[in-house]
């Protein structure tokens, strides 16, 4: 029979190249190898992590029964191996045994079994332990990201101590954590999550009474990597930290005399496009004082003010400006009018030839040769940058008074919501609303626009998976003051933005996503909420029918 004591759980999905050393670890365990088995979730694996994992489990005999996963990601396949560990221990007649759950890309110490069995004895059922990062590969990361990590550990660890005094760390993770088969299954087992799966996990056992025991002397040592793992946690939080410490930048830190001797240099093109409707109060100043200088200093081919058929004169004043101007509704004219200001953008974006492309709002009240600088800045600076937004403090205006940070309400309330929601890599960018960014032609011809106003937070989501967060960046450009919309039309706004995101989900939508929206404050009046999306250029052109 069995000497098992503890069954080690391992989801593993495309891990041929770390796999082995987490078994070797598991191998030098100091209670010896009979007393442990190993089951290894090959969660839709597209590699060698199955033959891999056998023939090392041989080499160092270790009892190993490999599961075929869901590939539904990280909880589901750790629920799968966790659930098959608890009956596996109920069925040795060890109810008191442990689930001992890690990751493929992790190495457990060599006591870390015998560290936890020892808790065991002394009465916790659940046991988490310490989570450090590959010492190599953290060095490598930025010191900036290392310090993040740092002051983020000690606010985690402030928040588990208002809750347990005692608490040695902060960690509650899969890559380390044991429960007792009797503990896993008067609870009902791990949540089957994509991810967070964890903390989800600690929920439940708070809901029954089971106190989590933060064991300082059960420790790990995981990869620092921030790619190929789960959509959510360490990679996230990794990639996130040094995106933080790296991609952000302010205004000032480019002067329009070195960006225009690194474009001289480089031959590099830059058009920038400006949509409008009704802005004769600002184009004028935009294009004077926004656009001039740099204009003036040789870092501009193409200004373009592409006019949404105002009848206030701003085509006109653009014109006087220097400014082409061109009406949205004459560009590709075949699809009928533009709908809106995403489709404006789409149809200008054919109208010029820049490699560096770089949109810019026409309605700002306080135009700076900064908003332009800062946004051309860090593409012009580092080739890897493929796109960039700008970010800035809007005061909403209240009876003539400025009130910080209160602009920017569908922002706060809608679209930094999903996105923290739905794509966390892109958590950090403090407004993905903003009108105003640039990025490489080269990018934008193969992603879609949306018409109207979701176009702002599907170009972001779109840039981040065709090139990577590495590739995106933000700018400070300081205070701006744009025109303020009624809280009931800044509904449309949302349900615009809801829609573009729905979209760009990794599972389609519950519900078809439908342009229609009610108004009942006028008897549930019923307006149209522009939500076609234009395709990539490159597939319009690689498609478009040959003269005959």
């Amino acid at each position: 029979m069995s000497r098992a004591e503890a069954i080690v759980v391992i989801p593993a999905r495309d891990e041929e190249a770390r796999i082995a050393a987490c078994l070797r670890s598991l191998a030098s365990q100091t209670i010896g190898t009979d007393r442990f088995e190993v089951i290894l979730v090959l969660d839709r694996c597209a590699d060698r992590t199955g033959e891999v994992a056998a023939a090392a489990a041989e080499r160092m005999r270790l009892a190993l029964t490999p599961l075929e996963g869901p590939g539904l990601g990280t909880g589901p396949a750790r629920r799968l191996g966790m659930d098959a560990a608890c009956r596996r221990l109920h069925e040795l007649g060890r109810p008191q045994g442990l689930i001992a759950s890690t990751d493929a890309d992790t190495r457990p110490s060599s006591d870390w079994l015998a560290r936890q069995l020892e808790h065991r004895d002394r009465g916790a059922a659940v046991i988490a332990g310490r989570i450090e990062l590959d010492p190599d590969e953290s060095e490598a990361l930025p010191a900036a990201l290392r310090d993040r990590r740092e002051r983020d550990a000690a606010a985690r660890l402030r928040l588990v101590r208002c809750e347990d005094p005692d608490a040695a760390h902060h960690h509650f993770a899969g890559a380390s954590l044991a429960i007792t088969a009797a503990a896993y299954r008067a609870v009902g087992g791990l949540e089957p999550l994509q991810a967070l799966e964890d903390e989800a996990f600690g929920a439940r056992l708070a809901a029954r009474g089971i106190p989590i025991l933060r064991a300082p002397d059960v420790l790990v040592t995981t990869s620092a990597r921030t790619t190929g793992r789960a959509r959510r946690g360490l990679s996230v939080d990794l990639a996130l930290a040094r995106w933080l410490a790296t991609r952000r930048y302010r205004a000032a830190q480019f002067p329009a005399a070195e960006l225009a001797r690194r474009r001289t240099a480089s031959g590099t093109r830059v058009a920038v496009i400006i949509p409008t409707r009704e802005c004769a109060a600002t184009i004028g100043p935009i294009v004077e004082r926004s656009v001039g200088p740099a204009r003036d200093a040789g870092l501009i081919d193409e200004l373009v003010v592409v006019d949404a058929g105002s009848r206030d004169g701003t085509a006109t004043i653009a014109a006087e400006h220097g400014a082409r101007v061109l009406q949205q509704d004459e560009l590709a004219a075949e699809l009928g009018p533009a709908g809106g200001k995403g489709d404006a953008m789409w149809r200008a974006l054919q109208a010029t030839e820049g490699e560096l492309v770089c949109f810019m709002d026409g309605d700002t009240a306080d135009p700076d040769p900064a908003h332009l600088l800062g946004l051309l800045g860090p593409l012009l600076c580092d080739e890897r940058i493929a796109f960039v937004k700008g970010a800035f403090e809007r005061p909403f205006d209240i009876d003539g008074r400025p009130v910080a940070h209160e602009g920017g309400r569908v922002t706060e309330l809608m679209a930094r919501p999903l996105i923290n929601m739905h794509f966390p890599l892109l958590a950090g960018f403090s407004q993905p609303l903003a009108g105003e960014f640039a990025a490489r032609r080269s990018l934008l011809e193969e992603i879609p626009f949306p018409v109207g106003y979701g176009v702002e937070t599907a170009t972001l989501i779109d840039a981040l998976h065709a090139r990577g967060l590495d590739a995106l960046a933000e700018t400070d450009l300081g205070t701006r003051q744009n025109r303020h919309q009624s809280l009931r039309a800044l509904g449309e706004m949302a349900y615009a933005v809801l829609a573009a995101v729905e979209r760009r989900l990794p599972t389609e939508p519950r519900v078809p996503i439908s342009g229609r929206y009610v108004k009942p404050w006028e008897d549930g009046a019923i307006s149209t909420v522009a939500l076609l999306e234009r395709p990539p250029i490159r597939e319009r052109r690689s498609s478009a029918v040959p003269a005959a």
